[in-house]
């Protein structure tokens, strides 16, 4: 018996199987292109120019869409006890799945360049903390950089693999064995953590992966992964039994904000919490010598460097462990940037808009930013400039504005304590009641990490 095709109205045959082949082009949206191209469209359409003729203002506005985007972040200012020395071991898959070019342009680009920012996040933040690379593809996993806290060394490793070859399936088993073989040589003081940025569904692997699960456990490291694709529920189950994190980003910008989330210590687990003296050393950095001597790290001659003080011997930078004697050697400003995240600034509170100025100028004295010394723009008169904009815009009369209009405008491009885009721009310490503007607040939070005015 034949069957009528619905579209033609020919015959076919009782075999006849109406398979869908369109491949990745049923992946796209309705005007036949990738999610990420929606960013990049016609995206000139997005500046426009003032009454000047000048597109400051409109980059000024897309650089404060930016910052607010990266406060947005949430800041975890709990006093809980974390560990300042980690030992993390960062897995990346490098399969077939990872060449889908839902991200700009594709998924093992998109994430190795995520990577390579979060490495030097996490050695600032971090600063005497180490760090290994380890890849994953075809049912293997393969050491790319040893155990270190030299973020020089990862981020050359992670750009080797820019224009490596995919192929096959990744094993998330074999990856986490090697990871948990890397850390175990970590001191027991030390946080030992794994992070996965994984792209496939499958795994490859040789064993049970229960059995790894209970090893993670058993000697305390926390696995987090970042998964480019989808939830896949054993992920899900080896994050939430090692106190870990899951997350599908579904941009770049998510993604980075993902690997992001573990650049702050994780609290410490109530097993571990108990506080052990580290030894460690202060080295002093080596006069200028006339014959250049090789550090024991790398064997390269160089004319200065750091010397031991326990053994003498020189490396070439810090913080890192003499190769001779195993000692720990930092330098007291990274000792001191390591603190920070056990006292954490406290959030700023934004200032509403329906808020009085002068009230606001009289109570914290500042009518400017206390950080940069911006003074704060009339958020009234912006939004009446808009406003009458607007109107001639609609009459096409834009070039005949009033000189009051061009006034603020000029002042709107002049400062830089409030934003022209929604929310007042100022933001307050809730101890010294302070103000400061969206720069400050993110520089404070992010980089500083103590409040000028507490200070």
């Amino acid at each position: 018996m034949a069957v009528k095709n619905s579209s033609s109205g020919d015959p076919v045959d009782d075999d006849y199987i109406d398979i869908d082949d369109t491949g990745p082009e049923g992946l796209k949206g309705a005007d036949g292109g990738y999610a990420w191209e929606e960013e990049y469209k016609r995206s000139w359409d997005a500046i426009q120019e003032d009454d000047s003729g000048s597109i400051q203002s409109a980059v000024k506005h897309m650089s404060e869409q930016q910052l607010r985007r990266k406060r947005q972040r949430p800041r975890d200012t709990s006093a809980i006890q974390r560990g300042i020395i980690r030992h993390v071991a960062v897995v990346v898959d490098q399969s077939d799945s990872m060449g889908i070019k839902d991200m700009h342009p594709s998924r093992i680009h998109a994430a190795l360049a995520e990577l390579q920012a979060f490495v030097g996040e996490f050695f600032d933040q971090n600063p005497i903390s180490q760090l290994a690379v380890i890849a994953t593809k075809d049912g293997l996993a393969e050491k790319l950089s040893d155990l270190s806290g030299n973020p020089g060394d990862h981020v050359a490793a992670l750009a080797d693999r820019r224009n490596r070859d995919l192929a096959g399936d990744p094993s998330v088993q074999n990856a986490l064995e090697l990871a948990m073989h890397t850390l175990r040589r970590a001191p027991a003081h030390g946080a030992r953590e794994i992070v996965c940025v994984l792209g496939s569904l499958t795994t490859c692997d040789p064993g049970d992966i229960e059995r790894t699960l209970d090893a993670l456990k058993r000697c305390g490291v926390r696995v987090s992964i970042v998964h480019l694709a989808a939830e896949v529920h054993v992920y899900r189950r080896i994050c939430r039994e090692t106190q870990g994190l899951y997350s599908v980003p579904e941009s770049e910008h998510s993604l980075r904000d993902a690997l992001f989330d573990h650049v702050a210590p994780p609290p410490v687990v109530s097993a571990r919490s108990t506080a052990d003296m580290i030894q460690m050393g202060f080295p002093i950095k080596a006069s200028y010598a006339p014959v250049p001597t090789p550090c024991v790290c790398h064997h390269v001659l160089s004319f200065s460097g750091y010397i031991c003080p326990r053994c003498r011997s020189k490396v070439c930078s810090l913080p890192t462990d003499c190769d001779v004697c195993g000692l720990p050697l930092v330098s007291a400003p990274h000792l001191a940037r390591s603190y920070h995240h056990m006292f954490p600034e406290e959030n700023y509170e934004e200032v509403k808009d329906e808020e009085n100025e002068s009230k606001v100028v009289v109570e914290s004295g500042d009518p400017a930013c206390y950080g940069c010394g911006a003074h704060w723009i009339d958020s009234a008169a912006i939004q009446q400039h808009q406003q009458e904009r607007q109107v001639h815009r609609e009459e096409g009369l834009l070039a005949s504005v009033s000189a009051a209009s061009a006034a603020a405008a000029a002042a709107a491009g002049s400062g830089s304590g409030s934003g022209s885009g929604s929310g007042s721009g100022r933001f307050r310490c809730p101890r010294c009641k302070h103000q400061f503007c969206l720069d400050c607040d993110v520089f404070v939070h992010d980089t500083l990490h103590n409040c000028p005015g507490c200070v």
